[in-house]
């Protein structure tokens, strides 16, 4: 479904495991950044009423996500932490060449936008299903539901704006990216790492 090519290393799981804090506070600011980019597409792109709307509702949920992981710090009396450079989301944004086009701009944010949430999602899915806490076990598995809502939002509005043939060209290119520099990652105790 997500469309992902190269699956996590599952050794991550067990590094995660390990250093839940460091995950969790990870994952929280991973949310605000996403409420960020919500919020940033919005007011970048006010021409289009329903990517607005949709927008708006989607920073609005993140922000709650926020929320619940920093609930769940504060109930293990552990630190949210300053937030950490997310190397794996910087050479994402790096990947499609700048261009002048606005539009085609917009389509490449949705995509990559996208392709962060399929990530995130296949990662709270591991999560949900190797973890040995019972509670962070299934507060995964809701988390991973919402998550593939928003792969799936971000990318039917790319292809929307870019067009269904364009635009899956383009996302191939950006899987096989994130395949390739996915063989780096996954021993870092971070939702992208």
């Amino acid at each position: 479904m997500l469309g992902l090519k190269l699956p996590t290393d599952p050794r991550w799981v067990d590094l995660a495991s390990q250093k839940m804090e460091d995950i969790l506070s990870d994952h929280a600011w991973c949310e605000q950044k996403a409420a960020s980019t919500a919020i940033s597409l919005l007011v970048t792109y006010p021409e289009y009423p329903d990517l607005v709307e949709e927008m708006a509702a989607l920073a609005r949920e993140e922000m709650s996500h926020f929320e619940m992981v920093h609930r769940v710090l504060q109930e293990r009396q552990l630190s949210l932490g300053r937030e950490r450079k997310d190397d794996y989301v910087n050479r994402l944004n790096g990947f499609f060449p700048k261009t002048s086009d606005r539009l085609l701009r917009l389509v490449h944010r949705l995509l990559v936008a996208a392709l962060i949430e399929a990530r995130s999602c296949e990662r709270f899915k591991l999560l949900s299903e190797q973890l040995s806490d019972e509670e962070l076990r299934h507060f995964y598995r809701r988390l991973m539901a919402s998550e593939a809502g928003h792969y799936r939002l971000f990318l039917d509005f790319a292809r929307r704006f870019g067009g269904r043939e364009q635009t899956d060209a383009l996302w191939q290119q950006l899987l096989d990216f994130e395949a390739d520099i996915m063989k780096e990652y996954g021993t870092k105790e971070s939702i992208h790492g």
